[in-house]
């Protein structure tokens, strides 16, 4: 009992001891009376489902409790995400009416039989995939079956799947459900939404968007990385889920704000000798490269925006610069914003050491082996050859 009381005297309010995805950080719960009072409860259920449920019996609920709630039919496990004031913001940010919602309500909290219960219907999910996979391949349906719940009291399951036309799956529900007895629903989402239920850790190292804050999908296309003069490398520019990036969007606004001065890219630059067409873009250092000819990547010019802008000024009134050369470089300010430190440390500093000191080891093996006794019995030896006349020397 003791032990108890430490760890709950331990734990912050506003986080749970079972954190999950989506998680929300409830910045009003440690305002002395502040926020309104509400009944409406927010609800999370396996990976990023969540649900808005009333207190209609005005159960003492707090963030972490595991409560039993209404569904269709008996009833589901689920573990509070927020409570008061925040969940009405929640709705409106999910676009639903609190006034028009059909709330389900909040039965008790769980019971140490449902929470068991609820464990092995949770234990039972994987084995429930792997197998559902095998039937739907045996019957030659074209999709995928991404994730499975088993609802708490383990009368129904949820098949999350994804596809790419329209399936006849009928054949299939009755087959899981003769097979796994409980009642069968099947839900179809999207790539994206398939790699938030899953999670994973993306190319940045971080855990994926979409599995920790993202709640709705913003269409990202590839003028996004144009935008932003991004490689349209299809490897790089993909996320676990196949799709386009979504951390494309995230600086979009930006580079297009600092693009709307910016000269049209396909305007060459005419001047008395060649042609001379963009290559690349600095956006935020307003810096534009150019190379003499389509092909010729060799005499590259750094010009600043401004100066471009004038060229393009000039032509349009049929007027040629003279033949652009390397001293634009001088007349541009450019700070180095980093520091090179290569050639500060070797990268064979660590080899060297071992090389002397194994050089070392060797003189030293030398030195004892000449002090030792067959060091000594080879001096012998060669004192007797020089003594011996059979050898042909001559005394």
């Amino acid at each position: 009992m003791e032990t108890e009381t430490i760890a709950h005297t331990s734990k912050c309010n506003t986080c749970s001891s079972r954190c999950g995805k989506l998680e929300v950080f409830d910045w009003l719960s440690d305002l002395p009376g502040g926020g309104k009072t509400t009944d409406i409860v927010e609800v999370q259920f396996k990976n990023t489902r969540k649900g808005f449920y009333r207190n209609s019996n005005q159960l003492k609920i707090k963030k972490g409790d595991i409560v039993a709630v209404e569904a269709s039919p008996g009833h589901d496990i689920g573990v509070v995400t927020l409570t008061g004031e925040l969940v009405l913001l929640q709705m409106k940010k999910s676009n639903l009416d609190p006034a028009a919602y059909e709330y389900k309500r909040i039965y008790r909290k769980a019971k140490p039989v449902d929470i068991d219960k609820w464990e092995e219907a949770k234990a039972l999910e994987h084995e429930t995939m792997l197998e559902s996979r095998r039937i739907a391949d045996q019957l030659n349906l074209n999709m995928k079956i991404g994730d499975v719940e088993y609802q708490g009291d383990r009368t129904k399951a949820i098949f999350y799947y994804i596809a790419d036309e329209r399936v006849d799956f009928r054949e299939l529900i009755k087959v899981l459900a003769d097979r796994f007895k409980v009642r069968i629903e099947m839900r179809q989402i999207g790539a994206r939404q398939e790699a938030g239920r899953i999670g994973g850790i993306g190319p940045c190292g971080r855990e994926l968007c979409c599995s920790t804050w993202i709640t709705n999908f913003v269409s990202v296309t590839t003028n996004a990385a144009r935008y932003q003069e991004i490689s349209l490398n299809p490897q790089k520019l993909a996320g676990q889920c196949g799709k386009l990036k979504c951390c494309l969007n995230y600086e979009l606004d930006t580079y297009i704000d600092a693009q709307k001065d910016f000269p049209p890219t396909n305007i060459p630059l005419e001047t008395e000798s060649e042609t001379y067409y963009h290559i690349k873009t600095d956006i935020f250092k307003r810096l534009m490269w150019f190379a003499a000819g389509r092909e010729n990547s060799g005499n590259v010019v750094m010009l600043a925006v401004d100066k471009v802008k004038e060229i393009i000024e000039l032509n349009k009134k049929g007027q040629k610069v003279e033949k652009l050369t390397s001293e634009t470089f001088n007349n541009i300010n450019t700070e180095i914003d980093y520091t090179n430190v290569v050639g500060e440390d070797s990268i064979t500093r660590f080899d060297n050491q071992n090389k002397k000191s194994s050089r070392k080891k060797k003189s030293k093996r030398r030195k004892s082996f000449n002090r030792s006794g067959n060091g000594g019995n080879q001096n012998r030896r060669n004192k007797k050859r020089t003594s011996n006349p059979s050898n042909g020397s001559k005394s």
